[in-house]
């Protein structure tokens, strides 16, 4: 990968269907890293409903779940990055990563 002047990263060299390179800026790679770390997320394959409970729901499952994911810290790293507000993420509930926050921050 080759990092262009104007933050454009080349990669993969040339398209084998139309012989041009394959660019893809800055933004477009860490979506891409982001979306592979997600694909690998145990919540992706189970019911989305048990990272979202109704206020005052149990968070048991989706905690238990979390524990047992590659992609834990990852998924947690995104939740603060981007103040996710609600849900399970890494393991942590909002009150969990706002604690977090304020201990790291």
């Amino acid at each position: 990968m080759d990092n262009m002047a104007d933050g454009t990263v080349l990669r993969g060299g040339m398209s084998s269907i139309t012989g041009a390179a394959v660019e893809m800026s800055l933004d477009e790679l860490f979506g891409a890293v982001e979306q592979e770390w997600q694909d690998q997320a145990l919540c992706a394959q189970t019911d989305p409903e048990a990272f979202f409970p109704e206020k005052g729901g149990s968070t048991r499952e989706a905690k238990r779940i979390c524990m047992a994911c590659a992609v834990r810290d990852e998924c947690l790293e995104y939740a603060l990055e981007h103040d996710e507000r609600f849900g399970i993420w890494g393991g942590l509930s909002d009150r969990e990563r706002r604690r977090l926050k304020k201990q790291i921050g």
